[in-house]
């Protein structure tokens, strides 16, 4: 067994112990580099962001990439994400407050595509500038908008040795080749023009954005909990990495972008993988959420804890409801993924809430609702009155928008049922989830990790980063014709202190 350790330990070479479990091998024949966690993925990476280890939390909406998740990690020397997703602007600006004050190498704050409420993604863009918030996580995206690009751009200029200084940066999170386009392109010309036009760019700035990607770094995300495509991570990211050389060939910026992996990293062997096929960084999502720092509650811990790799479905998505878009969640122990499908089935095939037959009208109110379609209208109506009143005034024109309207309630309301830990909504509960937390929990079986209590993000992050390090030494041995103990490919769930000789943080 002292073999095994030697392989996983990254500072040192393997000794003819390790190289004695193969039967007839030659000692001295093999080379097996040394491989430590901080020389993972992209140094440009680390350089850039200030950090020491290649590993990304992303966002989690409603707060559940909590601020004490982004300190944890930042204090690691990762980069953390705080979810802003759905957080109304009071309560983004108090993690700001308290991650700016917590002096950290970096953070990040997300930025969401919102087709349904465009006026809150301007507002967020316009807290994150006037609170000095450097590093955006852009995700679900269709196309690019005039608020990301406001931000993106902001203050962009000549440096003294003659490049572009772009004082905000962006990590575009995208799982299709066209949106993963325009994030490696230069902003579109209607954007800069626009900008220009409103005085917030000089004609020389915008001559400098038409110069630089909108985003320095890509994540390829996979198939992942919450808004995704499902794709394999094997095919997307050699994909979005091929994609990234045509346009960095036709665009030739100083700085080429970086492609990152997410969706599906949740084992050491899935980011050992990710590594080995280019990724500049890792993100880790549904791993994260199972953590004590998550902002959820210990009830969808133990839910999670339990999940296995095919307890997952999709869903209709509450903030692109119309467009019939899905997100990921967990399935095991709630009814909610087939309660939102039915919705969006009745909403494509009823124009109002009367053209519903009477049966599953009923069903409705009584256990969806749990009160009457006028009930939770009026709830609705008073909120868009204050939020966004056209939405109010088009739903009393339009039936079928007040179906959508109070459909998007439920919807919007079963994501935040379970982060209040209300019991008696469990069966509602929306908790986006990948299979990557199967893959997780199958992987902790029988070890410390297997317990939620347990699971804290910097020991998951070190385990799944000093497990890639050592497997990718293994590999190195394989492709030296040796045929390595199978214990060695073994890479079981070690504890801090046993993991701290790795680590420089």
């Amino acid at each position: 067994m002292a073999a095994i350790q030697d392989l996983t330990a990254p500072f040192s070479a393997a000794g003819s112990d390790t190289l004695s479990l193969t039967p007839g091998l030659k000692p001295g024949a093999p080379v097996i580099p040394a491989c430590a966690p901080e020389n993972l993925g992209d140094p440009a990476f680390l350089r850039a962001h200030g950090l020491g280890y290649a590993y990304v939390g992303g966002s989690m909406a409603n707060g559940i990439s909590s601020t004490e998740l982004a300190e944890a990690l930042g204090r690691a020397g990762m980069l953390g994400f705080y979810g802003a997703a759905g957080q109304p602007i009071a309560e983004v600006e108090k993690a700001i407050d308290r991650l700016q004050s917590a002096a950290l190498p970096n953070f990040g704050f997300n930025l969401i595509h919102s087709p349904s409420d465009p006026a809150l993604e301007a507002a967020l863009v316009d807290l994150y500038l006037k609170r000095g918030v450097r590093l955006v996580e852009a995700s679900a995206f269709i196309g690019l908008t005039l608020p990301l690009i406001r931000y993106r751009t902001a203050g962009i200029r000549r440096s003294a040795d003659g490049g572009i200084e772009t004082p905000n940066r962006v990590i575009g999170k995208i799982s299709r080749t066209e949106v993963a386009a325009r994030f490696f392109s230069p902003p579109e010309e209607k954007f800069l023009k626009e900008l220009v036009s409103r005085g917030e760019l000089t004609p020389e700035q915008a001559e400098l954005a038409s110069k630089i990607p909108v985003a320095e770094d890509v994540t390829a995300e996979a198939d992942s909990g919450g808004h995704t495509d499902n794709r394999p991570l094997v095919n997307l990211l050699p994909t979005i990495i091929a994609l990234r050389d045509r346009l960095q060939e036709k665009f030739n910026y100083a700085v080429p972008p970086r492609v990152g992996a997410g969706g599906g990293i949740a084992t050491p062997e899935a980011a050992a993988a990710a590594f080995m096929m280019g990724a500049a960084y890792v993100v880790t999502g549904s791993v994260n959420q199972a953590c004590v720092e998550s902002g959820t509650t210990d009830l969808v811990r133990k839910l999670l804890a339990g999940a296995e790799q095919a307890d997952v479905a999709m869903a209709a998505a509450a903030d692109m409801f119309e467009m019939g878009v899905r997100v990921q969640i967990l399935k095991r122990g709630t009814m909610f993924a087939m309660r939102a499908n039915k919705l969006y089935d009745l909403y494509r095939t009823c124009g109002s809430f009367e053209e519903i037959p009477a049966e599953t009208k009923t069903v409705l109110e009584r256990d969806y609702f749990r009160a009457s379609f006028d009930e939770v209208w009026q709830g609705t109506r008073a909120y868009f009155l204050r939020k966004d009143p056209a939405q109010a005034e088009r739903a009393e024109r339009e039936p079928k928008h007040k179906l959508a309207l109070v459909f998007r309630w439920y919807l919007s309301q079963s994501s935040r049922w379970p982060l209040a830990g209300d019991e008696s909504r469990k069966l509602d509960y929306q908790i986006w989830c990948g299979p990557a937390m199967g893959a997780f929990n199958e992987w902790a079986r029988g070890s410390f990790l297997e317990k939620p209590e347990a699971h804290d993000a910097v020991t998951v992050a070190c385990n799944l980063l000093a497990g890639a390090a050592a497997l990718t030494r293994l590999h190195a041995l394989r492709c030296q014709g040796v045929a390595a103990d199978s214990r060695l490919a073994r890479q079981a769930p070690r504890t801090r202190e046993q993991l701290s000789a790795f680590f420089r943080n």
